[in-house]
């Protein structure tokens, strides 16, 4: 029997601790906190969003939460995860009671890469990383960057990539000390798996504050085949350290032209999903940048479309998340890189600061920056940055909902390069590789980039328009 009082009057956050806790109780408190979460959402909708969008980053949701179900129904959660997961992403990140649904003010997150050091080499990697990989962060300046994120921004979200984030160490720290320090924190942490013993994992599940998304490219074969011999195996290793200690993860997949239609299968899902017991997907689409950029590996916009129809299928009909960079930029309304509010920046190895991780062009050092006694609001006053965020406003962020622009192409570099190439030119954004300095002077790179977002963009305004688009008021 469910209390009257939390029927009616309870947070999310309470419905949730209560559906954690009363295992009978769960499913009635499921259906209780979906239409919660959808009056706030599509019936309210505060922030003025199309509302098939609002339906659909409903779904997006409720995935999520059926994913950590599944997970604490099978034992595969500790209890100190639980208690962080309330604590930290339910209260702060999912469902902010001080603003439930909208982006805020600020940047959400942050992603960090504190080595460009890597166990494994990988074709085509967007990091470039490799074994020597630079110097790296030292924890007192990734220490820095965790602190002000929480105090400037009420940011309880830190993403980890690299380089392999698990061969980071300074001073004898490493990552899950960095963890162990800030415990109002939750870290995921995007790795190739291969180094999450059985330790590793037990001191996870202890601290309760890390989920790793481990790396596959299907099944042994084909991640076999882009991480190496044996490969397959270790990650397989991992997941099992990471059930016995109670720790939520999940997978992170970079569709190429070679690959795409494995990892979007009902298959492959079920075994990462069922079979493996993860809790989300993250999908990469491969992108030209870093180490030996390719654009025959870059999905075609057939595949690309027909990526996006199998992820809204695995989101609303299997009810697990299958997050798409770029085709779920529908729910994250558009492109949230630049230190958009509710979006995110990235800082690489070096102390080099970019959008996010596909845009490598700099517009700072965060070394810099604090010697000049800055801190991480300056870096959102760049100019390249305004520029980009310039573009996510007029492309629909900002806009009412009868003016949103297409979101199934919601990326400034891939689906605007010319715009993107422009404003990095113009705005002095430093190219942090050689392939970065070469995509914006090599005019066949610049006319395949353009070429593919616009026959995407042909193509996906048709879908955009029908199925999501906020269609125009009626006149009287």
């Amino acid at each position: 029997m469910i209390p009257r009082t939390i029927l009616e009057s309870a947070s999310i956050k309470e419905l949730y601790r209560f559906m954690i806790e009363n295992r009978l109780s769960r499913k009635a408190l499921f259906s209780i906190v979906g239409r919660r979460l959808y009056r706030e959402l599509v019936v309210e909708n505060s922030d003025g969003r199309p509302r098939r969008v609002q339906e659909l980053k409903h779904a997006y949701m409720m995935a999520l939460f059926h994913g950590f179900d599944r997970a604490m129904t099978r034992g595969y959660v500790s209890k100190s995860v639980t208690e962080r997961l309330l604590e930290t992403v339910l209260e702060n990140v999912i469902v902010n009671e001080k603003n439930p649904v909208g982006p805020g003010e600020h940047p959400l997150l942050l992603v960090v890469s504190p080595t460009g050091r890597c166990n494994i080499a990988c074709e085509g990697c967007y990091a470039a990383s490799d074994t020597d990989g630079g110097p790296g962060l030292s924890f007192e300046i990734f220490d820095r960057i965790v602190t002000e994120k929480r105090e400037l921004w009420d940011s309880h979200l830190t993403i980890v990539s690299g380089g392999e984030p698990f061969l980071w160490r300074d001073a004898g720290r490493g990552l899950l000390d960095l963890a162990e320090r800030h415990s109002t924190e939750f870290f995921m942490v995007y790795t190739n798996g291969t180094l999450i013993t059985d330790d590793v994992a037990r001191r996870m599940g202890e601290l309760g504050n890390i989920s790793p998304a481990l790396s596959l490219e299907g099944f042994e074969e084909e991640t076999d085949e882009r991480r190496g011999p044996g490969v397959f195996k270790k990650i397989l290793e991992a997941f099992e350290n990471l059930r016995r200690h109670g720790v939520p993860f999940g997978v992170s997949v970079t569709p190429t032209r070679k690959n795409w239609d494995v990892v979007t299968s009902d298959r492959f899902i079920d075994f990462c999903f069922d079979a493996q017991g993860a809790v989300y997907a993250w999908c990469f689409q491969y992108m030209p940048i870093g180490s030996r950029p390719d654009l025959d590996l870059m999905l075609t916009p057939e595949n690309r479309l027909e990526m996006l129809r199998r992820t809204n299928h695995l989101v609303r009909d299997k009810k697990v998340l299958f997050a798409d960079f770029w085709n779920s930029g529908i729910v994250s309304y558009g492109c949230i890189s630049a230190g958009r509010p509710g979006g995110q920046l990235y800082i690489d190895w070096n102390g080099d600061v970019m959008p996010c991780v596909f845009v490598p062009y700099a517009v700072d050092n965060i070394h810099s920056v604090f010697e000049r006694g800055g801190n991480l609001n300056t870096l959102l006053d760049a100019p390249f940055f305004r520029r980009i965020r310039a573009w996510q406003d007029a492309y629909g962020f900002t806009q009412p909902a009868v003016k949103v622009q297409n979101w199934l192409r919601p990326c400034p570099i891939r689906d605007d390069f010319e715009y993107l190439r422009k404003a990095a030119l113009e705005t002095n954004a430093r190219p942090t590789n050689r392939a970065a300095a070469d995509a914006l002077r090599d005019t066949d790179f610049r006319r395949q980039m353009v070429e593919n977002a616009e026959r995407y963009g042909c193509m996906s305004v048709r879908v955009w328009e029908r199925e999501f688009a906020e269609p125009p008021a009626e006149k009287p």
